[in-house]
């Protein structure tokens, strides 16, 4: 499809993500309170969509405890700011194998793999406006770990998030799995038009260099909303060729803990360093009202 800058953009905050960044800097949130607070922060600086995962408040790991989702729900609902809740569904399919000449068993400490239903049980309860859906399973960083979703999971989850009324936003890490968010909507599992980010520069998923780049936008199909990001120091660069190859924008401390060099950054300070970059494009950074219109979101409260 024909590239045209976006004129009206949206930008998604991540928030605190699932990787081991909680000890590499101290303004990365661990409690539902640090979350929320953060996430607050982040849509007074111009984020309209906020995207949460949750994490042990002792410890810092990542996890997926539905207590915790539902705090940092209704604290973030309970802001005087207006922000669109998008909360993680991507926890639960982490396949971590044992050494290579020993594979099975799985590693039981890394290992976690849920139920459709289980993966979803917090989704139902919080009743965000977005919540993701990885799109396709695929190797990470890590030596042994696999991000497992089979099209039999995909297509379960999609028709929960579809029932529930709560938008997919179909994370693709890779041009396969646009194609396999296509065939989700071609059977009505998901609604067109979509809602896709692309994930850049992931290892090992999609390359975040601009020729890899504008091949996944131009399978994106036309009419679907899409936003990208990359990771570090090609956060920034990304906010402007998202803008200009016509999508929306995603920074936040899930994807990157730096505002310059030597320089640790906070959520707010990411969101108003991309509000600056959008803007300075001659582009005009949309608020979350005009983002539920532009992709049909309701409000809701938890049930």
């Amino acid at each position: 499809m024909p590239l045209e800058m976006n004129k009206e953009v949206f930008i998604t905050c991540a928030v605190t993500g699932s990787g081991g960044t909680q000890d590499r800097s101290p303004h990365v949130p661990r409690s539902p309170a640090e979350i929320a607070a953060s996430a607050i922060d982040a849509a007074r600086a111009g984020a309209a969509v906020v995207h949460c995962h949750v994490r042990d408040p002792e410890t810092g790991a990542p996890c997926r405890d539905r207590a915790l989702f539902r705090e940092v729900t209704e604290r973030i609902r309970a802001a005087e700011v207006d922000v669109v809740l998008n909360l993680t569904a991507g926890m639960g399919g982490d396949m971590v194998f044992g050494p290579v000449e020993r594979p099975l068993p799985l590693n039981g400490t890394g290992t976690d793999m849920a139920s459709a239903s289980e993966r979803v049980a917090h989704v139902a309860e919080c009743l965000p406006e977005i919540c993701t859906l990885d799109c396709g399973t695929m190797n990470f960083a890590e030596a042994d770990y696999v991000m497992t979703n089979t099209p039999g999971m995909l297509r379960a989850m999609g028709a929960m998030m579809t029932e529930l009324g709560v938008r997919p936003e179909i994370e693709a890490f890779d041009t396969g799995h646009l194609w396999f968010a296509k065939r989700l909507v071609e059977e009505g599992v998901l609604e067109a038009p979509a809602l896709v980010q692309l994930c850049m520069g992931v290892p090992w998923g999609a390359p975040d260099d601009l020729n890899t780049f504008l091949a996944m936008v131009n399978n994106v199909p036309a009419g679907w909303h899409w936003s990208a990001f990359s990771l570090g120091r090609h956060q920034m660069p990304y906010v402007a060729a998202a803008v200009l190859a016509g999508g929306n924008v995603r920074v936040g401390l899930e994807d990157n803990l730096w505002l310059g060099k030597g320089q640790l950054a906070t959520n707010a300070q990411l969101v108003e360093r991309a509000v600056g970059i959008v803007e300075g494009l001659g582009a005009r950074v949309i608020g979350p009202g005009e983002v539920r219109a532009r992709l049909g979101l309701t409000k809701r409260a938890p049930r």
